[in-house]
């Protein structure tokens, strides 16, 4: 296991800035991933780490190892790509003691490590086939036994599960974590699937313009977004615009056009003031619908349309208070997901209902 740090990283194509200034430190044995948009740096990041990218400034460190000048093949990474990059004239086998070839390891070396390396990712008996022989998701797990066998200091691992479909994607989810535990692995992974992230990282970074906005551990990031970028990033959420009434205990009082709201702010370092223009972040299966309304954090409305999904069912909330220069305040339809659904699509003459959410899932974030 290594520790990676970057220092001060920045990284430039011509007049576009790839990173900026990034530092990043990820912990011994630990699963980070890297999300973002299109261009936000995440993949040039990557590939700074495995030695394809060198940087205008600042440092890559691999433990104590200053690797910011050293060759890929000197760096030891075990690095494994989208499109999988398999042989299709050699075997499994063949394909799998590339690396090790390639560093003069010796043949009985080789044969035993190689058979190690199958076996760990359950494909010993697909040994002596050809890569055209192979699934998508079997392909997958060459491309993983290849970048283990060597032995790497750490895996870095660039959309390895995008060529996949859905069902093949979610089983080798578990079977990417289990491999980088097993071997200990100090593991990098970009990609764009959020749900991917949220399910099997220890940590992850969210990224854009080349500068990392949030690092955290799923549930963090998911349930303390601390930009809005990042809670739109990841997930569904409810923008809501407000202005701030007041603040106390730690907890912040807003006002919108829907209502007034008690949350938490999003930075806890940079706590709003009273005046400040902010926006709420309220996750879809956060809200409860109720028909009673609350003194904070209940909007009135009724449901305009309605999505029966068996277990749950996806709702549009109109609430009773939106319309004109309210809806451009952000306070237009509200998504609402409710698990175990009672409630269905309205009439506009209905009866109102009220959409009530609890302070700890109102994040409260700067405009």
């Amino acid at each position: 296991m290594v520790s990676i740090r970057t220092s001060n990283l920045t990284k430039r194509f011509g007049t576009v800035v790839a990173l900026y200034q990034l530092d990043l430190e990820i912990k011994p044995g630990e699963l980070f991933f890297l999300l973002g948009p299109s261009g936000c740096g995440k993949t040039t990041l990557l590939r700074s780490l495995a030695g394809f990218v060198m940087p205008d400034a600042g440092n890559i460190f691999f433990g104590d190892d200053d690797v910011t000048r050293l060759e890929p093949h000197k760096r030891n990474t075990g690095m494994m790509f989208q499109s999988y990059a398999l042989w299709p004239h050699m075997t499994v086998a063949e394909n799998v003691a590339f690396g090790l070839g390639e560093r003069r390891v010796p043949k009985a070396e080789i044969k035993r490590r190689v058979a190690e390396a199958l076996e760990s990712v359950r494909m010993a008996e697909y040994a002596g086939r050809s890569p055209n022989q192979l699934s998508g998701g079997q392909q997958q797990r060459v491309a993983l036994a290849r970048a283990l066998v060597i032995r790497p200091r750490c895996l870095l691992l660039d959309e390895p599960l995008s060529n996949l479909d859905a069902k093949l994607r979610l089983e080798m989810r578990s079977e990417i974590r289990r491999v980088c535990k097993e071997f200990n692995l100090t593991t990098v992974y970009v990609t764009h699937d959020q749900k991917e992230a949220l399910s099997i990282s220890d940590r992850m970074a969210v990224l854009e313009a080349g500068k990392i906005l949030q690092i955290g551990t799923p549930r963090e990031i998911y349930k303390r977004p601390a930009w809005k970028t990042v809670a739109n990033f990841i997930g569904e959420t409810n923008f809501i615009a407000g202005t701030v009434a007041g603040v106390e205990n730690g907890r912040v009082f807003v006002t919108t056009p829907v209502g007034r709201f008690e949350g938490v702010p999003g930075n806890p370092e940079k706590m709003p003031a009273p005046g400040w223009l902010v926006t709420l972040s309220i996750r879809p299966e956060c809200w409860r619908l109720e028909h009673g309304p609350r003194e904070v954090n209940s909007v009135p409305g009724r449901i305009g349309g309605s999505v029966y999904l068996g277990e749950v069912a996806q709702h549009d909330f109109v609430p009773s208070r939106s319309g004109g220069e309210a809806e451009k305040d952000g306070a237009g339809t509200l998504k609402i997901l409710e698990t175990n659904p009672r409630f269905t699509a309205q009439p506009a003459d209905g009866p109102e209902l009220h959409a009530a959410v609890d302070a700890g899932d109102v994040v409260v974030l700067e405009a």
